[in-house]
């Protein structure tokens, strides 16, 4: 199979404008390193990577998916609680309006390119995975995974949408929940413990879309070898029954163990293989077409080498082993957060805390394999 080579990578200075403020954990400054750590690591050279600056998104292209009330509140710059916005999340900000239509039309730009051209691109400021329709959430103001799947769908008949952020994708789950030609799947910390507090393993999805909803919480302290068990024995099968003909996949970096918000224990060689594995998918199922999304990620030290990395999984190199003499000191003179990562590349836990996460994980893997039994036949 010949597969496809260029990436379009979506990135504008602009995307610091999306800014809820200095005190919320969402700080637009991680994207701006991710952006120039792949420029120092050479990522960008070449002719296999295109650097496209976001578009605005079109009030047509938003109303595929929120509604025109939602827009009207949004475009006020108001606080408006029913509509989620002047929340302790969702702080309404000066020009919230244009910088949430950057971060959506980078998205939907990259869904029309991959529907026109047969590509795969990678939007690290996306994959704000909680908005809903009618309501901002959990940083979230416009829905571009979302938006870019329906963009998509002009095209291809079957997409999946993957999702590995620490949070449970609850908005695309929302907005899909009825539609038979999106599977959307989420691996993630269980509501029980962590917000939104929803996806469960009996969130399957409602009539049409009845299976196509399928959700992998995990159990707090759940690290590499528990995410990898989890993906590999619900996530390859899936691929393989729904035959994808394009992937939308979430790559929030929150599940590292060094996250300020989270209880999971990933770490960047963890975070990586997953990485690689959805790309594998991709390529195998859907020809490689694969948009790729940011997400969540609450420390500096880990998040822009955990999507510098993703592009270079993309672009099908060698994970560099070293930093470039600015960042190698940058990361050390950073102090917010544990290290990288362990030098085993794992993270050592106590008996009783794996017992614990292994028994929860196997009623979980149990209980989901039961019912994707049931309706597929799989698993």
């Amino acid at each position: 199979m010949k597969l496809l080579k260029m990436i379009y990578l979506y990135y504008s200075d602009r995307f610091s404008e999306y800014d809820f403020g200095p005190h919320h954990p969402l700080r637009p400054v991680r994207l701006m390193l991710a952006y120039r750590l792949m420029e120092d690591y050479g990522l960008l050279d070449g002719d296999d990577v295109q650097v496209v600056e976001p578009p605005l998104a079109s009030e047509e292209d938003l109303l595929s998916v929120h509604t025109p009330e939602y827009l009207e509140a949004v475009r006020s710059e108001m606080p408006n609680p029913p509509f989620g916005l002047g929340t302790g999340d969702n702080p309404v900000f000066d020009g919230i309006y244009d910088a949430s239509r950057l971060v959506a039309g980078g998205s939907i730009d990259a869904a029309k390119r991959i529907v026109q051209e047969d590509c795969s691109a990678f939007n690290f400021a996306g994959g704000l995975h909680h908005a809903m329709p009618a309501r901002a959430s959990g940083f979230c103001v416009f829905n571009d995974p979302a938006l870019a799947i329906r963009v998509l769908r002009r095209r291809f008949d079957r997409v999946l949408y993957v999702d590995i952020d620490a949070h449970h994708g609850d908005g695309v789950q929302e907005i899909f929940y009825r539609d038979q030609n999106v599977l959307t799947i989420s691996i993630h910390e269980s509501g029980n413990y962590l917000f939104p507090g929803t996806g469960f393993i009996d969130e399957l999805g409602e009539g049409p879309g009845l299976s196509r909803s399928v959700n992998v919480p995990m159990p707090p302290n759940s690290g590499d070898t528990a995410y990898e068990r989890a993906f590999e024995e619900i996530v390859p099968s899936l691929f393989e029954m729904f035959r994808p003909e394009a992937v939308v996949a979430q790559l929030g970096t929150d599940a590292h163990y060094a996250d300020p918000l989270t209880d999971l224990n990933l770490t960047l060689s963890g975070y990586r293989r997953l990485v690689s594995r959805i790309k594998e998918l991709a390529d195998l199922h859907a020809e490689g077409r694969l948009l790729a999304l940011g997400g969540g990620g609450y420390n500096l030290k880990v998040v822009p080498i955990a999507w510098a990395v993703v592009l270079q999984i993309m672009k099908g190199e060698e994970i560099r082993e070293y930093l470039p003499p600015f960042w190698a000191e940058f990361f050390r003179n950073e102090t917010a957060g544990a290290p990288l990562c362990p030098p085993d590349g794992q993270l050592e836990i106590d008996d009783g805390t794996r017992k614990r996460i292994d028994e929860d994980l196997d009623r979980t893997l149990g209980g989901l394999k039961v019912s994707l039994s049931e309706i597929y036949g799989i698993l």
